[in-house]
């Protein structure tokens, strides 16, 4: 099994799990922990990419180009890594984060949009940066969509292709075929990234591991969208007694857990029914919200809207397809609306 490089994605994933909140001084306590940990990558940005602080994504409470400027002056070894979004991002953003210091930037799409993402590769080369390509949604599409996908991406100069499971809608077997095809067809390096909604991101992202994923991601008490991400300390626990050497130290990892992200914590990071009805759908982690709101504006169950969203695939962008499901939901139930 490969020596993986982990990237901490805490005070990037973990942004929705605290409405955006972020304050300058938390992020520089807890790169400062992972950073002493030996944790390699650290991710900072909006939890939905650079820009992303808006009405549709939720704004923040700090500048991300000051939490970004934070992290890479605090940081000593750790690489910092912020994402991009087409349509969220745009290349005036990016090339700003390249100025502040950032080292590595992933660019994330749907997978079966790798097309509008060459102008943002071929940039970030020119920048000077280490280029990632993060096929979302991953569980959408078989092996073979993937791999044409990631195959664009490498073409426009992507060092490494993550599979994403956003909904956290993958079993085991989905990872295997998954990262194993990507493996196979690729000749640059390979990630995976988790969601709890099923209760497998720690056991997904070893079934990557034994597929030859190069890289993979954790956030510190599982902070993140939905059930939350691959428990980083978990994580490292898990490889340190499989005896796969990380050079990460587990009990700094443990201390800034418990004592730096825990009382951030909004509520418990939990498989509750919500965030299982995403995962079993395979519904945009990010949805859940919106959904929520719907759900109880038009006297409609969450879980009924999840299954038709499921149905239909949505992803980041069609918000909309939200109120028209709620919408013939009720009407179907006699609901007036």
């Amino acid at each position: 099994m490969n020596i993986p490089r982990l990237t901490d994605t805490t005070l990037r994933d973990g942004d929705h799990a605290i409405s955006h909140s972020y304050t300058p001084q938390q992020v520089q306590a807890i790169v400062k922990d992972l950073d002493e940990a030996g944790v390699p990558v650290i991710e900072v940005s909006h939890g939905s990419g650079l820009n992303g602080s808006t009405i549709q994504q939720g704004f923040s409470k700090h500048s991300e180009l000051e939490l970004i400027k934070v992290a890479v002056q605090t940081a000593k070894n750790a690489k910092i890594a912020s994402l991009f979004v087409p349509g969220i991002g745009t290349s005036e953003e990016l090339k700003q984060a390249a100025e502040i210091g950032i080292s590595i930037i992933r660019i994330a799409v749907h997978c079966t949009e790798a097309d509008v993402t060459e102008q943002y590769f071929r940039l970030a080369k020119e920048l000077g940066l280490e280029t990632v390509g993060f096929l979302m949604m991953s569980h959408t599409q078989p092996a073979s969509v993937l791999v044409e996908q990631a195959k664009l991406m490498e073409s426009y100069g992507a060092d490494c292709v993550y599979v994403v499971d956003s909904a956290g809608a993958l079993v085991q077997s989905g990872v295997r075929e998954r990262v194993s095809a990507l493996k196979e067809a690729l000749s640059i390096e390979v990630g995976f990234h988790a969601h709890n909604n099923l209760g497998l991101a720690i056991g997904n992202t070893l079934t990557a591991l034994e597929c030859g994923a190069d890289q993979i991601d954790g956030t510190l008490r599982g902070l993140g969208a939905g059930a939350g991400n691959a428990q980083t300390e978990v994580l490292v626990a898990v490889l340190n007694k499989m005896k796969i050497e990380t050079g990460i130290n587990l009990a700094i990892l443990m201390d800034a857990a418990e004592e730096k992200v825990a009382p951030l914590m909004q509520s418990p990071i939990v498989i509750d029914r919500d965030n299982l009805s995403s995962g079993y759908a395979g519904v945009y982690n990010s949805f859940l919200l919106h959904v929520k709101h719907a759900a109880e504006k038009f006297s409609v169950g969450v879980a009924e809207i999840m299954e038709e969203l499921g149905k239909r695939q949505t992803i980041a962008g069609q918000e909309d397809w939200i109120i028209d499901v709620a919408v013939e939901l009720a009407s179907k139930k006699g609901i007036k609306v």
